[in-house]
This record gives C-alpha cells, sequence and structure tokens, in this order.
C-alpha cells in the first residue's frame, strides 16, 4: 500500500525537523549555466555542508529530447553546472541521499528529485526515473503546476509555491493534480513530497518509508 503525502517548504517537515532543506537546480538568467543548492529558498545557504548532496546525478534534456550527463565543480555554497545547448532545455537529477533515522521514527529512505527548466517552450514530463515530479501548465497570468507520481496525477495533494516576489503559497491540487493558478510572471519554485509507507532496504540498510521530494524551478515570462 502507498501513502501519499505531499507537503510544501514549510509544511509537515519543516515543522518536524526545524528548517528543512531540499535540492533546487538553479539556472543563470541566459541559460548557459546553473548552480544546484541545498535551501529552503533558491539561494544557497552557506551553513549547511552542499556535500550532502555530492552523489547526485545531473542529466541534461536537450531541445530535441536527447539525454546526456552533466558534471558540476563545487562552487561557493552550491555545484556549478555548465548547460550547453539552446533552447527549451531540462535539467533534472537524483540524489539516493540514503537511510536516515530522526528522533524515535522509524528509518526511512530519503531521496531527492530536482528539476528545472532552462529557455522557453512546452514543458513535457521526465518522468522515467523522477519518481516524483512537477510539470508547469497554462499561459502567463494562468501558470499552474501540475505534481506527478510515478506518472500519475497526485489528486486533493497539498504543495507550495513560492512565488515570484517572495511570497510562499500553500495550495491543494485539484482531482488531475493541477494547482490553482498563478498570475505573475517571473521565477518560481516548487516543493513536492510523497511517503511510500513500504519498508525495503537500500545500501545494505532496512528502512519503513520511502520519502521521495522533488523540486522545479522555472522562469514563466
Amino acid at each position: 500500500m502507498t501513502r501519499m503525502l505531499l507537503a510544501g517548504v514549510v509544511g509537515l517537515v519543516a515543522a518536524a525537523a526545524g528548517r528543512a532543506h531540499f535540492a533546487f537546480i538553479v539556472p543563470e538568467a541566459d541559460g548557459s549555466a546553473a548552480k544546484v543548492v541545498f535551501s529552503d529558498a533558491l539561494e544557497p545557504d552557506l551553513k549547511v555542508q552542499i556535500e550532502k548532496l555530492a552523489n547526485t546525478k545531473l542529466t541534461l534534456r536537450d531541445s530535441s529530447g536527447k539525454d546526456s550527463p552533466l558534471e558540476w565543480k563545487k562552487g561557493e555554497g552550491c555545484y556549478l553546472v555548465n548547460v550547453p545547448g539552446s533552447g527549451a532545455r531540462v535539467v533534472y537529477g537524483v540524489t539516493e541521499y540514503g537511510v536516515l533515522t530522526k528522533g524515535d521514527a522509524q528509518p526511512f529512505r530519503l531521496c531527492y528529485y530536482p528539476k528545472a527548466l532552462v529557455g522557453t517552450g512546452t514543458a513535457k514530463a521526465v518522468g522515467g526515473p523522477l519518481v516524483v515530479e512537477i510539470v508547469p501548465s497554462g499561459e502567463v497570468g494562468k501558470t499552474r503546476f501540475q505534481v506527478l507520481y510515478r506518472g500519475k496525477a497526485a489528486a486533493d495533494a497539498e504543495a507550495t509555491v513560492l512565488v515570484p516576489g517572495g511570497e510562499k503559497k500553500a495550495v491543494k491540487t485539484d482531482k488531475d493534480g493541477f494547482t490553482p493558478e498563478f498570475a505573475p510572471s517571473g521565477r518560481y519554485g516548487v516543493f513536492a513530497r510523497v511517503t511510500e509507507a513500504k519498508a525495503g532496504e537500500y545500501a545494505g540498510k532496512n528502512y519503513g518509508e520511502a520519502r521521495h521530494y522533488a523540486t522545479l524551478v522555472v522562469d514563466v515570462k
């Protein structure tokens, strides 16, 4: 049985563990490069160890749909990655963080799935390795986001949208997994979580559930 729980940046995880941090891929304005940060916002948090994301596997999907691995180098509070090509591209990653135990809770497997859209064009789901994924939809002034879990819509789910200008908006998805519409143009960040209440083993360690976190960064203009 799968128990699904999607929460925002300031949702249940933050309440349980203090200031939570997540993997975000943040493109530069010209689309030629990006920063990978481990933060509760779209800026690097210099107080955390970015090495926690060191085993992230980054991939570039170019405008023709071809996937290529990306390499990065360490920067100040972030990792720096070049984004080759032009047009609409997607940079996405998978971070197998490992099996953790916090307090008296049962051990859990932790995974991150960051994604960023670079350039303009029709947004499509990556699928494949992204267990949880967020896809933007609609035109400027009517932007909304769809949360997908293993390629299917996550209905009646909680999410948080980092709206241009600094507001963090907690919302619920409809029956098709879509958030309400947002009017502002500019850079958005979105966060979602899905918990699989299913025991397993990873890297020789047993866990009682798997926690999957997806993030999205996209410029709407």
